[in-house]
């Protein structure tokens, strides 16, 4: 398993933008799928997004399309999630997480993010 941590959560207006940063400890971070869940009081996790080990394909559901966009640095061993036009609904935690094309099985600690009206 890889380790992951989480950065970039504050408290937000609604409207606003915020970019969360996952750092990935793992050398062989090219070689894993990536993706953001996101947790909010009372709900169970939620996909956010994800982007294969290249980069080149992306996936969202949505109720983020248009307005979250995830990106990888390889290089740099390191997933962003760049969030726009952020909703008072967008408040919850956000988990980076690494796996296969079939399921992730490694996940960070959360970084709190919270969208006030």
């Amino acid at each position: 398993q890889v380790q992951l941590v989480e950065s970039g959560g504050r408290l937000v207006q609604a409207g606003g933008s915020l970019r969360l940063t996952c750092a990935a400890s793992e050398r062989a971070f090219s070689s894993y799928r990536m993706g953001w869940f996101r947790q909010a009081p009372g709900k169970e996790r939620e996909f956010v997004a994800s982007i294969i080990r290249s980069g080149g394909s992306t996936y969202y559901p949505d109720s983020v399309k248009g307005r979250f966009t995830i990106s990888r640095d390889n290089a740099k061993n390191t997933v962003y999630l760049q969030m726009n036009s952020l909703k008072p609904e967008d408040t919850a935690v956000y988990y980076c997480a690494a796996g296969t094309p079939k399921a992730f099985d490694s996940w960070g600690q959360g970084t709190q993010v919270t969208v006030s009206s």
